[in-house]
């Protein structure tokens, strides 16, 4: 998990990798970011996943909104978005305007 926080967005980069053996330590990185006031992060970097990656955006949002913002996820990959849609959780972590 990448630890670059940008300044001008207040997002965090994912890693290039989110699976079920990096998960726990993605998320431990990603609520310490949310509570360092970061509101996003941007999946650029995120290559490899499962449906664990998932689970770990969710508690993102959900540890967000424990601090009363509005957590965002942009630049996620189309196959993590698609997998989200057969999930039925893509309105939690896709924003409709960026839809694929």
């Amino acid at each position: 998990m990448s630890e670059v926080l940008s300044t001008v967005a207040n997002r965090f980069e994912s890693g290039a990798t989110l699976t079920h053996q990096s998960a726990k330590a993605a998320l431990s990185a990603g609520l310490q970011r949310i509570s360092a006031g970061a509101t996003g992060v941007d999946c650029t970097p995120l290559a490899q996943f499962d449906s664990s990656a998932l689970a770990v955006f969710l508690a993102w949002q959900r540890a967000a909104q424990a601090r009363g913002v509005k957590f965002e996820i942009v630049n996620l990959p189309a196959g993590l978005a698609s997998l989200a849609q057969a999930y039925g959780v893509d309105t939690l972590v896709c924003r409709p305007e960026l839809a694929l």
